[in-house]
């Protein structure tokens, strides 16, 4: 069977601003180009973006279309195969892989394959911060699927298969919106298997291949693979870090210019900045909406961790009465609650539901009735007073370790703190972030470069620092990147220590 090649210029692509740039005016001492190349290639494999399996272009094509010596493309070649990232067998071409042994190897492996990244039982003592979200609340998802498993027996007579959700969850979820000054009704809501599963149903039956779909720039990651994998094209509009907000003209323009039908935002304390947008702002983008006839997809997966602000209005509750916009909301329990717990929903107008419903069937049949249950039980009143109020007091004081351990570790790193969420957007005196995600690991830390939050390369000044995980492991994650920072900017050659514990 032939073996898959990866154009040149597709990697080129995906490898962005690979090379060491200027620094505060000045040109920083850098990597040697062998070495950086094979670093971002090797992120790009722990990334997912190449594919285990498929051959690295020739030396030739790659050296022509980087514009660099095929010498430098031989060494990092050959970086990468004694790292044990590519494997050369006589008379084939080498094709990529994961390294068997070794720190690098049991780190890309634990992390890829359900190890630290994705709490399986990795004795790797890499500290993870590609993933924003919390340890489950023990006690309260204990006892909510100890009710589950009660009231299941009262569901084993049917065949199972909600497409749209039992009942009784899309009552709780209509509940929680008419609490929230939204009023919904169980036939305005389809449960998911989480939220990205809930903006795959959606994209998949309201955006057309080639359709133009607008997103905030950044964003979150998994967002635009979704909206790439189904053939639609997202277009970016800025976030503004100096105003902690969206650029509503430019969201309304860009509408007009690009005739698009379709925008994927996060307005509630935004995934990467914790920015939220305040009311006027959703009035005025459910108006953008309506004038434009582009239909909204909210993701408001983060609603509920408003750490100096409130829980804010659904912005479908400012499109109401005659000429209103079609607003689709999703939301899911992962950030809230446990993302273990993988139990999304949809909330939009009753023929849109019947329409996702029909469609569904493609993807699935249905969301695990367990599951639902054990939301239902979390959803009541009295557990979301007693679990979030607690959730967002342990956030605020890991926000605030992670601030801490920053300016006494990285005093040159800035950062406009927003009001909830789980994450601060780092801004880096330097376009080194898809470098410092490189090199990291080998100091005990597992980054999201900031290129992964938006198109064509952006963001290289930028890395996403979630606060999700405990005081002390935030403090000695920054330790460690604080070390791969200075190998980076001191332009020395990357040292290979042990991973820190």
């Amino acid at each position: 069977m032939a073996i898959r090649v990866l154009g040149a210029t597709t990697l080129a692509r995906d490898l962005g601003k690979w090379q060491d740039a200027e620094s505060g005016g000045r040109r920083r001492a850098a990597r040697p180009a062998y070495r950086a190349l094979a670093d971002n290639v090797r992120m790009l494999v722990a990334d997912g973006r190449i594919p285990l399996g498929v051959a690295l272009p020739s030396e030739r094509d790659l050296a022509g279309v980087l514009e660099l010596s095929r010498t430098t493309i031989t060494s990092a070649y050959a970086v990468l195969r004694d790292e044990g990232y590519l494997i050369s067998r006589q008379g084939s071409r080498s094709t990529v892989a994961l390294p068997e042994s070794g720190a690098a190897g049991k780190l890309l492996r634990g992390t890829m394959f359900g190890g630290s990244a994705l709490g399986g039982a990795s004795t790797d003592p890499a500290i993870d911060l590609t993933c924003a979200s919390m340890s489950a609340p023990v006690e309260p998802m204990r006892r909510a699927y100890a009710e589950g498993l009660d009231a299941l027996p009262a569901y084993l007579g049917g065949h199972g298969i909600e497409p749209v959700g039992l009942p009784v969850l899309r009552q709780a979820i209509a509940e929680r919106y008419c609490r929230r000054g939204l009023p919904t009704v169980p036939e305005q809501i389809m449960v998911t298997a989480g939220a990205q599963h809930a903006l795959v149903l959606v994209l998949g039956l309201l955006a057309a291949p080639g359709e133009r779909v607008l997103i905030d720039h950044p964003t979150y990651t998994n967002a635009i693979e979704a909206i790439k994998r189904m053939g639609a094209r997202p277009v970016p509009v800025a976030v503004r870090q100096e105003t902690r907000g969206w650029d509503l003209d430019g969201i309304r323009s860009t509408a007009r210019q690009t005739a698009a039908k379709l925008a994927y935002l996060v307005p509630d304390f935004h995934n990467p900045t914790g920015f939220c947008l305040d009311d006027e702002g959703r009035a005025e983008l459910a108006a953008i909406a309506r004038d434009t006839r582009m239909t909204l997809i909210i993701d408001e997966t983060m609603a509920d961790l408003g750490l100096d602000a409130p829980t804010p209005t659904p912005v479908a509750a400012f499109s109401r009465g005659a000429g209103r916009a079609d607003i689709v909301t999703i939301g899911s329990t992962s950030k809230a609650f446990w993302s273990g717990l993988r139990i999304g929903w949809i909330r939009a107008e009753a023929p849109l539901i019947s329409a996702l419903a029909a469609s569904r069937s493609a993807l699935d049949l249905g969301t695990a009735v367990v599951e639902q249950l054990a939301a239902v039980s979390m959803f009541e009143v009295e557990v979301e007073d007693e679990v979030l109020p607690e959730r967002r007091k342990q956030l605020r004081r890991q926000r605030a370790a992670l601030l801490d351990a920053v300016a006494t570790e990285l005093p040159d790193w800035r950062c406009t703190p927003g009001s909830g969420g789980m994450a601060l957007w780092m801004q880096l005196p330097a376009p080194m972030s898809t470098a410092l995600a490189a090199t990291s690991p080998y100091h005990g830390v597992l980054l999201a470069a900031g290129p992964r939050f938006g198109l064509e390369g952006a963001f290289e000044r930028y890395i996403r620092l979630p606060y999700a995980r405990g005081e002390d492991e935030l403090r000695a994650a920054v330790t460690g990147i604080a070390a791969a920072y200075r190998a980076l900017a001191g332009g020395v050659e990357v040292e290979r220590p042990a991973l820190v514990i």
